[in-house]
């Protein structure tokens, strides 16, 4: 699961996600600390930066640039190891910064579109991971 979910050019298996590009690698491995990625998913166009990878437990990154623009402090995913499989959680600090109005758009707009989008690359990674061959 960690390395199908840090690939992030698998997410074009979701029809959320349109294009997905390793645009830097990082020092240690394609995916590593200080690579880049760039995605076109139909929420907006994002630019990360790896912050953290600890293969297979966490990775980290920050979006650097995005359109809608977005305040990033933090992505997060980890992995834990449960009978039959691996639990995955997915975080994100971000914001929408738009004076007064950002905090409500955030947690209106913004999170229940994040929350599905995310929901979805992970049940599209499940399928691809858990169907025989």
């Amino acid at each position: 699961m960690f390395t199908w979910l840090t690939t992030t050019t698998n997410y074009t298996a979701s029809p959320l996600i349109l294009r997905c590009r390793l645009t830097r690698h990082g020092g240690s491995a394609p995916y590593g600390v200080g690579a880049v990625r760039s995605h076109f998913w139909l929420i907006g166009w994002f630019r990360e930066r790896i912050t953290q990878y600890d293969p297979p437990y966490a990775t980290e990154y920050v979006v650097e640039r995005s359109l809608p623009p977005s305040r990033h402090e933090l992505g997060r995913m980890t992995f834990t190891e449960v009978d039959g499989g691996t639990h995955v959680r997915w975080t994100t600090r971000a914001e929408i910064p738009v004076p007064l109005l950002g905090p409500f758009l955030t947690r209106h707009l913004a999170r229940p579109v994040i929350t599905r989008t995310f929901r979805n690359i992970l049940d599209v990674a499940n399928t691809a991971l858990t169907q025989r061959p």
